[in-house]
């Protein structure tokens, strides 16, 4: 009774979490309910018995991706209006059908998975973070590693990009010099 109340309370507050940071305007609300949503996600793992992914949860998603996301929010003017193009519509109509798709799949997906059995089955006596490092190191070993240099390139890869526009710096420089630069800019926009 206790795991289906607290399903309910805190499916009801995550999908609450995630509809703020998608609807809302301001940058800075919607960091807060993302990272909020995560944290209420990382219950799920508490619930089930999986201790250690909920903790990994709340410290690697809540901890490290939002302060990615806090580190890429400051170099970002969030207070201009952004004018968004319409795309192509056929590209819309078949994401969203692709999506309904997958719906009905992860919804249907319960009934098929009753002939559905383990690789690796559990193993007595042995911890939830023990199962864990013994999948991802054995069956799971390339795509970890694989993992790790793509992460190993999007962190080089952001130094880059953010060493370029280091070269001038706004809290030293003057007001007549910000305007300038800005009105520099924007003759560059309209031409």
């Amino acid at each position: 009774m206790f795991e289906a109340v607290a399903f309910y309370l805190f499916a009801f507050l995550t999908i609450s979490m995630f509809y703020v940071a998608v609807t809302t305007a301001q940058a800075l609300y919607a960091l807060c309910a993302l990272a909020a949503g995560m944290i209420f996600i990382s219950a799920f793992f508490f619930i089930l018995g999986a201790d250690f992914l909920g903790a990994i949860q709340i410290v690697v998603y809540s901890g490290a991706v939002m302060a990615l996301y806090s580190f890429g929010m400051m170099f970002f003017d969030t207070t201009r209006d952004i004018k968004e193009k319409q795309g192509n519509k056929f590209i819309i109509v078949g994401l969203s059908v692709i999506a309904a798709i997958l719906v009905v799949t992860i919804f249907s997906a319960p009934i098929v998975a009753d002939n559905i059995t383990a690789l690796y089955p559990i193993i007595e006596g042995v911890g939830n973070t023990q199962q864990i490092g013994m999948v991802l190191f054995t069956k799971y070993l390339v795509p970890f590693e694989v993992a790790a240099i793509m992460l190993l390139v999007a962190m080089v890869s952001g130094i880059v990009l953010a060493g370029k526009k280091m070269d001038l710096s706004l809290t030293l420089m003057s007001e007549d010099e910000i305007r300038r630069m800005k009105e520099e800019k924007n003759k560059k926009v309209l031409s």
